[in-house]
């Protein structure tokens, strides 16, 4: 008895980290270079679990085919989205953009549909996004990016 009660504040620890990873924070790693200059590879994020009311630009995390992918929403449920002559439009307004990169080719005009969004990575030219791979259900989602850690920094937009 007298052993329980001295591993207790271990097991106390160990159940609340295990619960904090699984239902409210969690570091992910950045794998690629689609959020240049924004994010590096290699670079670790914490993930917000609880978030589940998603911005434009803000950067989330999400699963697509056994991948965890990193970008940023650009359209929200509802709005329609497209992209022409390197601007990105969103209902018929073009939008200010976060990233320098060049957006080579037009994106054909698309309506967002509900409980989805449409995501870009920052690095326009090498980034499997929504141009690609189609609309993020909020299903897919996992979270949105709170900070980095490493190197420690909060993260704009």
């Amino acid at each position: 008895m007298r052993y329980i009660k001295e591993l207790m504040p271990y097991i106390i620890i160990v159940v609340v980290v295990v619960l904090f990873r699984g239902y409210i924070a969690t570091p992910v790693r950045v794998d690629g270079d689609s959020m240049n200059p924004t994010l590096k590879n290699g670079q670790i994020l914490i993930l917000n679990k609880l978030d589940k009311e998603y911005e434009r630009m803000e950067i989330v995390v999400f699963d697509y085919k056994g991948e965890r992918l990193i970008k940023r929403v650009i359209g929200l449920p509802g709005e329609e989205v497209y992209i022409k002559d390197n601007k990105i439009y969103i209902n018929d307004e073009e939008i200010k953009d976060y990233s320098d990169s060049v957006i080579t080719a037009d994106y054909k005009r698309v309506k967002v549909p509900a409980n989805s969004y449409f995501v870009l990575g920052d690095n326009r030219g090498g980034s499997a996004d929504s141009r690609i791979i189609g609309m993020i259900s909020i299903d897919e989602i996992k979270g949105s990016i709170l900070f980095r850690l490493v190197p420690p920094t909060k993260i704009e937009g």
